[in-house]
């Protein structure tokens, strides 16, 4: 809060830019509540103070004296007075208290983080182009989109699925399956290599991941409309964002696929972010970039809120800062890699790095006759009489 009140006019404007659900106008409330609460607990502070004084003189007083004139001493009654009077104002500013701190914590958690300097202001049309990886893939021929050649190649299903797992989904069969295994095994050897490691949370197998309501009260579980592999890194030092960057295989060019690097704007932050690095691909096949992975400086944003620290050089303790970033969004890369590796006569050649997770440089039409699922919502077949 010491920044939100010196730096009231910045605060007010990186609010305003990230179109959040906060204005300006309740940056001067979070900082008005504020100094109401301060106000409060100052008092609360002199008036405890007080009390305690007022005890000690009381003992003191009953230690001094027959316990049989205490009531006809005027120092004593007089003391007894004045500390019942400041517990009936204690527990009337506790009250208090509790309500300014509610009204005040409601909104200023949701505060965002500050804004890196350099962080374009705007919505996504304003993302800056940091860097392009690779080179757009040359065809000869018009290219397919993925699920023409999931199709094609018996990889990918998606029709006549609703009334197994809902709209728009889809299942990999065969070599599609197993390119999504390769590019995890892949991912997660990668950064092993490059001192990370692998974690499961549930310590028990259930196909909803739960919380104990009994032991965490007030946390639930949040979902998210991206599905990463491995991806959640957090760390207990700043590290500079192009590292993270150079450490995702989008990055780099072992897909070979064309990725370009965004610094993204303002708008596309959320609350935590000091600054994020979104990497697209180029998808052949629908002729633009799609987003295949993301890196966030959280810098100490979390790390206050759930109280994460670390001691530092000089023995003092220090909240970390948190850096969370997606190694792998497993389908979205599956599709680049699809549409970029694309040849005319409708296979897929398998980019060097995964041959060997995946056990195959082209993925071709299978020979064989696949399982095929056999239920309601088929199409009808007409018996021939």
């Amino acid at each position: 809060m010491q920044r939100v009140c010196e730096e009231t006019d910045t605060v007010k404007a990186e609010v305003e830019n990230r179109k959040g659900d906060l204005r300006a106008a309740d940056v001067e409330f979070i900082i008005s509540v504020w100094k109401k609460l301060q106000k409060v607990q100052k008092e609360i502070s002199d008036l405890e103070t007080r009390k305690n004084v007022i005890s000690a003189k009381v003992r003191a007083l009953v230690d001094e004296h027959e316990k049989s004139t205490l009531a006809s001493l005027e120092e004593y009654t007089s003391a007894r007075e004045e500390g019942r009077a400041i517990r009936e104002k204690l527990s009337q500013l506790y009250v208090h208290e509790g309500e300014l701190e509610k009204e005040h914590y409601c909104r200023a958690l949701r505060l965002p983080n500050r804004t890196h300097p350099s962080v374009p202001i705007g919505d996504e049309s304003q993302a800056r182009v940091v860097e392009l990886v690779g080179e757009k893939q040359e065809f000869n021929f018009k290219p397919k989109g993925h699920l023409q050649i999931g199709e094609s190649l018996d990889i990918i299903r998606q029709r006549r699925l609703a009334h197994v797992s809902g709209h728009r989904s889809y299942y990999l069969r065969g070599a599609g399956a197993r390119l999504q295994f390769a590019l995890q095994n892949y991912t997660m050897d990668l950064l092993q290599k490059r001192e990370g490691c692998g974690m499961q949370p549930n310590a028990h197998k259930s196909q909803v991941y739960s919380l104990d309501p009994s032991r965490f009260p007030d946390l639930n579980l949040a979902g998210t409309g991206e599905v990463g592999v491995a991806g959640q890194s957090v760390v207990a030092r700043a590290i500079e964002q192009k590292q993270i960057l150079a450490e995702r295989p989008g990055v780099s060019t072992e897909f070979t696929i064309l990725t370009r690097v965004l610094d993204m704007p303002t708008q596309e932050l959320g609350p935590p972010a000091f600054r994020k690095y979104d990497i697209e691909a180029w998808m052949p096949g629908r002729g633009s970039y799609g987003e295949i992975s993301s890196a966030s400086n959280c810098t100490d944003y979390q790390s206050r809120r759930l109280n994460i620290l670390y001691e530092g050089n000089d023995g003092n303790l220090k909240y970390a800062h948190t850096v969370n970033a997606t190694a792998c969004a497993v389908p979205r890369t599956v599709i680049a890699i699809l549409e970029t590796h694309q040849t005319k006569e409708g296979t897929v050649l398998v980019p060097e790095v995964l041959q060997h997770y995946l056990g195959l440089k082209v993925i071709e039409k299978p020979e064989y006759t696949p399982i095929k699922y056999i239920g309601p919502n088929q199409p009808k077949r007409h018996s021939s009489k």
